[in-house]
């Protein structure tokens, strides 16, 4: 019997960044977005062709030492016997379709799941989630294999994703979650939980009655491209909040 060797490392990461997606997986549970499942990714700031998540673990007990090291089609480098997530191949297939990605997130953040399973459109409320104007397109997994566990548990149904998410920031699953990415780990975060705090907001002003007065493609692309916030200041907050610091 023969075994395919292990991809090779791409070397050591900075104790820094790894503490980052560290911290990255404890503020997306305190802020709500991931509870006992959901995960967070990063490139590997060496090789773009190998990426770093947890192994599979609640994301808010997360530490430096669960931190592997997996190649694009999502075998890990040093997995030990270690459980990895089932639905890494959402990371790897997203990382190879988009070379600008620099992190990733997959949550079931609840607020946003309503938009997944109905006509309405999930669309930019306020300025914090300016991000959301390119209208997150929605995966329907049905399409691609027909009835399954809804999860994404292949490279196949990995690239079926990112290729539903497009140039997109924001991509929801149809009766599962989303997934959010971005150019740099704290931004991402950033998207996450402004996607989820957005949707909350929207389900709101909607059942306000009336048209709702949504920001505009043109403000969102200021927004997002030419005149951006600063991410860093919330970043430091989530932190510390986060990690005890």
């Amino acid at each position: 019997m023969t075994t395919t060797p292990a991809p090779a490392s791409a070397g050591p990461v900075d104790a820094g960044l790894v503490e980052d997606l560290v911290a990255a997986s404890r503020i997306l549970a305190a802020e709500g977005v991931l509870d006992g499942y959901g995960h967070v990714s990063m490139r590997h700031p060496a090789n773009p062709e190998r990426y770093l998540m947890s192994r599979s673990l609640a994301p808010a007990l997360v530490t430096a030492d669960d931190i592997m090291e997996l190649d694009l089609e999502s075998n890990p480098v040093d997995g030990r016997g270690r459980t990895m997530f089932r639905e890494r191949f959402i990371h790897g297939m997203i990382y190879r379709a988009r070379p600008d990605v620099m992190a990733v997130v997959h949550s079931h953040s609840p607020a946003v799941i309503p938009f997944g399973i109905t006509t309405v459109t999930l669309r930019p409320t306020f300025h914090m989630a300016g991000f959301l104007y390119q209208e997150p397109p929605v995966f329907e997994i049905r399409d691609v294999a027909g009835w399954t566990n809804m999860l994404i548990t292949s490279n196949e149904l990995g690239a079926a994703l990112a290729n539903t998410l497009g140039d997109n920031s924001v991509a929801l699953m149809r009766g599962h979650g989303n997934v959010v990415v971005g150019p740099t780990l704290p931004i991402t975060v950033f998207r996450a939980i402004y996607t989820e705090v957005n949707a909350r907001l929207q389900t709101t002003a909607i059942a306000l009655g009336g048209p709702v007065n949504y920001l505009s493609p043109e403000e969102g692309d200021i927004i997002t491209n030419k005149e951006p916030g600063d991410v860093g200041r919330a970043w430091d907050l989530w932190k510390r909040k986060a990690m005890g610091m």
